[in-house]
């Protein structure tokens, strides 16, 4: 008889976006110790075996009566173990604080803002923008408004104010560590004129005073050559939560979360803090910067 590991059972990582990978994950070892295939498993449930493997990685929200089912056939009989795991499955199920904002986001970005509220590290780096969990409002707004926020209307309002709803995270206890790099060019960048920059760099300035936020300036002379474009890697104190690389593009995003694939941008995370500017020398870059505005 199988029986679910009360540590396991017990974990309440922060979001139903985390939640459910971990369920997921915890059903995989649950079907594996039984020596059960997805197959089976997905026939089980009056599914498939694609319905369960994208079960088990959390792609997809979970129902009572499937999990109820699954553990049944997992040899989970423990009522208190049972019932432990379909609670969860109903914390999995509550709307995270952004949904308010879903007719706005675009549905690869709901992950992304719910694996984010659980991460304990973030590391980005960004060639064109100062990174959205470090941007003033009137920054957000310009880019938001694609450089009019004269005509800003609702929807970029509501844009904006998930941005700053997103920084929130920093300012919580137990905030996550931020550690950004950015390219020079950022510095430059008039994003909704001249004054928006200043207090855009002002407000770097202040924010890097705080021990759990990091940046670094990558020099003009040495852009380029450890990465050809943003990313975002997201770290986890669960176990459960597999790391992951975030990569957006135009029609969409990538979630990258194989090994090999995490210790490539790993490295190339690692190369760009060794060629940016320490964060001391940064701040000596910013208020210079400053000065010229």
């Amino acid at each position: 008889m199988a029986t679910a590991d009360s540590n396991s059972a017990n974990v309440r990582p922060g979001g139903p976006t985390a939640l459910r990978i971990v369920l997921g994950a915890q059903l995989r070892r649950l079907r594996e110790a039984a020596d059960i295939s997805r197959s089976e498993a997905g026939f089980a449930i009056r599914g498939s075996e694609s319905k369960i493997s994208r079960l088990e990685l959390g792609r997809v929200g979970l129902k009572d009566r499937d999990v109820a089912d699954l553990l049944t056939m997992y040899g989970v009989t423990d009522q208190a173990d049972r019932d432990m795991f379909l609670e969860m499955v109903a914390q999995s199920n509550q709307p995270g604080w952004w949904h308010r904002y879903s007719d706005l986001m675009p549905d690869w970005f709901h992950d992304y803002v719910g694996l984010e509220e659980a991460a304990s590290r973030i590391l980005t780096y960004e060639l064109q923008f100062v990174p959205g969990l470090l941007q003033t409002e009137d920054y957000a707004r310009a880019i938001a408004s694609r450089g009019r926020p004269d005509l800003a209307d609702k929807a970029v309002e509501q844009l904006v104010t998930l941005r700053m709803q997103r920084q929130k995270i920093l300012a919580r206890p137990g905030a996550p560590r931020l550690w950004a790099v950015i390219d020079e060019s950022v510095l430059y960048r008039p994003i909704g004129g001249v004054a928006v920059l200043r207090g855009q760099l002002e407000h770097l300035l202040a924010v890097t005073k705080q021990k759990h936020i990091a940046l670094q300036v990558l020099p003009y002379s040495l852009s380029g050559y450890a990465a050809e474009s943003s990313f975002a890697m997201l770290r986890f104190d669960e176990p459960e939560l597999p790391d992951i690389v975030y990569l957006e593009h135009g029609g969409g995003a990538l979630y990258l979360d194989r090994s090999k694939e995490l210790e490539l941008y790993s490295r190339m995370f690692d190369r760009l803090t060794i060629d940016a500017h320490t964060p001391d020398r940064t701040r000596q870059v910013l208020s210079k910067r400053l000065a010229e505005l």
